[in-house]
């Protein structure tokens, strides 16, 4: 049972808790096993997940957008070019590492004018 525990803990490198290996295990064997002695075995060999940081949040409380105007009032299109231009920032978690993209992209045609 042991060494079928450490398989599945590395093969999933080390991401799944004892639920996740109890479901594994049932689905692999031929008789039920139980979550507690898979927890009691795992706390046994030293084996616990790797649990991914939460994102905190950045905002200041209390600071709202609320003063910013609606220039486009929902309207996403446009009749020339470089009449509208809007941009979204998305941020990617590579290797511990923060890396962002910032796409900034004209309405009338949907070109992305730069990155």
């Amino acid at each position: 049972m042991r060494t079928r525990i450490r398989a599945i803990y590395d093969e999933h490198k080390g991401r799944y808790r004892c639920g996740r290996i109890t479901a594994a295990l049932r689905n692999s064997m031929a008789q039920s096993v139980n979550h507690k002695c898979v927890l009691r075995m795992m706390q046994s060999m030293g084996l616990r997940a790797l649990i991914r940081a939460k994102k905190r949040l950045r905002h200041p409380a209390g600071a709202s957008d609320a003063h910013l105007p609606n220039i486009l009032k929902r309207d996403f299109s446009a009749t020339a070019p470089n009449q509208k231009w809007v941009t979204d920032v998305n941020e990617f978690n590579v290797k511990g590492h923060k890396l962002y993209l910032l796409a900034c992209m004209d309405l009338y045609n949907g070109e992305i004018i730069s990155h």
